[in-house]
């Protein structure tokens, strides 16, 4: 009886040397699955973690791999999430990108000089993310490109990007501000950044327009901006933009956005501006400017002078061919203004 009972020991023993070996093995051979993407839902259990990773052809059966897992102290670390494997990786491998929390990050891009009707329909699009939009108060958010992950909410995002505007501007802009500057509060520059944003897209002249429009506040002139007035007709129709140029009715619509009709700044932000007109607004070019029109080829002309500036706008209506059928208007030729 005794030799029975050694041999089954060593029988035993033999197949749990055996199977420790093989799965051992088959834990670091390379997989033969195409590239996967797998989803690992909250509160999953790790043999239901194991079973899923089988099913989806990235790993032996559990009972292969769970030994494995045990003897690499992974076993209680596995994380939900989204995760990417690329074709080759072996099990052991899988094992501790799951391990690590290395999950699939992803991106929504606000672009700079976008309102806020805009900001929250692009994340209301984004079907990766979870729960409604709250209020957004226009400048609030700082253009960027935010990451987030699957089922991340809707306002964590956008907390994130208003967190980093308040960061930049009250912690690194306003303090450094050029000391002369006709606004007082942080909201004022984020009003002028704004129309900066929405006037010009040309890198090397947003200092310039805000050397301008500092110009025009300084003396009590008003804006007289186009995209204002824009801005103005569409909180009107609930943020639905104009799909048409300006026309003389739009410039005579009386709104608190009218910068043709109302004198200095508008009464929030018209868009979300970025960090370079930000700083524009913060560090205005040093000029004598109060008027510019668009060039017709890009960019603008500035002028010192009603005289100088009416030389301009001849000279856009000339590439342009378009003769001014009506008066120059004093801030700058008739430019029509679109959302982006």
């Amino acid at each position: 009886m005794r030799k029975i009972f050694l041999s089954m020991v060593f029988i035993v023993a033999l197949c749990i040397l055996g199977f420790t070996f093989y799965s051992t093995s088959s834990y670091r051979e390379p997989g033969t699955y195409p590239e996967t993407t797998l989803i690992i839902e909250p509160h999953t259990g790790v043999q239901q973690t194991l079973s899923q990773l089988h099913a989806a052809g990235l790993t032996p059966p559990m009972i292969v791999t769970a030994l494995p897992v045990v003897m690499s102290h992974q076993y209680s670390a596995l994380k939900a999430g989204e995760y990417h494997f690329m074709p080759g990786l072996t099990p052991a491998q899988i094992i501790t990108q799951i391990a690590r929390g290395e999950i699939v990050v992803h991106k929504i891009t606000i672009p700079e000089g976008w309102n806020s009707y805009q900001v929250r329909m692009a994340f209301m699009a984004e079907p990766l993310l979870n729960g409604d939009v709250p209020e957004i108060a226009e400048g609030s958010v700082l253009p960027d490109t935010m990451h987030f992950t699957r089922g991340e909410q809707r306002s964590a995002v956008l907390a994130r990007m208003q967190k980093a505007q308040v960061e930049l501007l009250f912690t690194k802009l306003w303090p450094m501000r050029d000391t002369d500057l006709p606004i007082s509060t942080p909201q004022e520059a984020i009003a002028l950044a704004s129309v900066v944003e929405k006037e010009t897209g040309v890198a090397s002249e947003r200092a310039m327009v805000a050397g301008v429009f500092t110009n025009r506040l300084r003396q009590g002139m008003m804006l007289q901006s186009d995209p204002t007035v824009v801005y103005g007709i569409e909180v009107m129709r609930g943020g639905v933009p104009m799909g048409r140029p300006l026309s003389k009715a739009d410039l005579a619509t009386d709104t608190p956005y009218n910068s043709y009709m109302r004198a200095g700044l508008p009464p929030t932000p018209i868009c979300h501006p970025g960090k370079a007109a930000l700083e524009a607004a913060l560090h205005p070019a040093a000029t004598d400017g109060l008027y510019f029109v668009a060039t017709g080829t890009g960019g603008h002309h500035f002028a010192a002078t009603l005289a100088g500036h009416e030389k301009n706008v001849a000279a856009y209506h000339a590439v342009m061919h378009d003769e001014p059928s009506a008066p120059v208007r004093p801030a700058k030729a008739r430019k029509r203004a679109r959302l982006h």
